[in-house]
């Protein structure tokens, strides 16, 4: 790979990456442009343009991403209903491709041959950048720090920084307890006091979410409505998709909603525990499955719960810009043509229950159900869907007669 002449870094303004800066600066000698994301991480983003200015930074990108992100990632990420796992509602994972997709958009404006990420060897987020960098511009330079440079301690770390000037919060000048990565849909939380598993996580390591002990003891009531299987209302009162998310975060988080402690297999190799917190994707997730239990066909429902462990897998493992990540979007999006109506959920220490559904689209036949008389059913019927269904048990039974079996 040539030399890069000026590269886009994904900057927070932390001490890793305001190292990074320096770094590419010293070490590779290029021009570096900033990007920070505004994912709704509820951290004040100024800071990094101060920091990147003191760096000598000429161009600096803040970007408010926040109603993209739930729009068009979070949101059809939800249709599916992913869990990666069976747990992990991919809070961090589908931030990546976003991100990625703001910092090659920016290299192509400003005429930069590469990106820098600040994601280290170990985990899984230097694949998902770079598999989506790739998807995005075949021929773009990854700068990847982490896995060239000797700096690979805290200690290192801090050293470097003093040597160059560089801020050092007053709390990173000893082991940080952890580490955090946060924004819309959850906060995400490893290393230091969590790498031992068979310990609890302390309750300083929750940001977002009261202890369910401590939540109130009168429970909430909500209703949120749908369209096409994306939420448009909490309530009755219509709002954008990351005022929604927010809404949703502050009434589970006040009801100690959504937390999770998880230890799951990276796409590396290891496994890695993660404690998250996801107040308001855990009440969308159930409310979500309450409109399809009374709008999806049992075939579709049952088929994209088939499909939905390979999407959300795909998603953790960073191939949401891939062929098969679309089609499989594709098909879910069909599925969610007449996903409208509206579900009440009942919030209380550290539970979301559906307690009522109801739909313009309704499948549900209540003449059909009743255990009253009706004039719709014939009971009688089911004789005969039974004995046809039971034709291959019965001819199975008998030939294993005929062998001997005796089971």
């Amino acid at each position: 790979m040539s030399k890069p002449k000026k590269v886009v870094l994904a900057y927070s303004g932390g001490l890793d990456t305001s190292i990074i800066l320096k770094w590419l600066q010293e070490e590779k000698g290029c021009e570096v442009v900033t990007f920070t994301a505004d994912l709704g991480q509820g951290e004040e983003l100024e800071p990094a343009r101060r920091k990147a200015e003191a760096a000598g930074v000429k161009e600096i990108f803040i970007d408010d991403l926040r109603e993209e992100f739930v729009r068009d990632f979070v949101f059809p990420m939800f249709r599916a209903n992913a869990l990666y796992e069976g747990l992990y509602l991919l809070g961090t994972s589908i931030a990546r491709p976003l991100i990625s997709k703001r910092q090659i958009e920016i290299a192509h404006q400003v005429g930069a041959d590469a990106v820098c990420h600040g994601a280290t060897g170990k985990g899984n987020d230097q694949v998902r950048f770079e598999l989506a960098y790739y998807a995005l511009d075949p021929e773009i330079k990854v700068i990847a720090p982490w896995r060239e440079w000797d700096l690979n301690s805290r200690n290192k770390l801090i050293e470097y920084a003093e040597k160059h000037d560089i801020e050092i919060a007053k709390d990173k000048r000893g082991e940080a307890p952890f580490s955090v990565d946060a924004n819309l849909l959850h906060t995400s939380s490893e290393g230091k006091v969590l790498e031992d598993p068979y310990q609890e996580a302390p309750e300083f390591i929750y940001q977002r979410t009261v202890s369910p002990e401590d939540a109130p003891d009168k429970a909430t009531f909500i209703e949120v409505g749908f369209e096409r299987g994306d939420a448009v209302s909490i309530d009755g009162v219509d709002m954008s998709p990351a005022t929604i998310l927010t809404k949703l975060n502050e009434l589970g988080g006040a009801n100690g909603i959504g937390r999770l402690d998880l230890l799951e297999n990276r796409y590396v190799g290891m496994k890695s525990r993660g404690v998250y917190e996801t107040p308001g994707g855990t009440i969308l997730l159930m409310a979500h499955r309450g409109i399809e239990q009374i709008t999806m066909d049992k075939g579709a429902s049952h088929l994209k719960d088939e499909l939905m462990p390979k999407y959300a897998e795909l998603i953790y493992n960073g191939y949401w810009y891939s062929p098969e990540r679309e089609m499989l979007q594709a098909a879910i999006d069909k599925s969610q043509e007449l996903v409208t109506g509206s579900v009440r959920l009942k919030l209380y220490k550290g539970n979301v229950d559906i307690v009522g559904r109801k739909s313009p689209y309704s499948l549900y036949s209540q003449e059909h159900v009743t255990f009253e008389e009706d004039d719709v059913y014939d009971q009688a019927d089911a004789g005969g869907f039974i004995k046809i269904n039971a034709l291959r048990l019965r001819l199975l039974k008998a030939r294993d007669r005929k062998a001997g079996k005796n089971i």
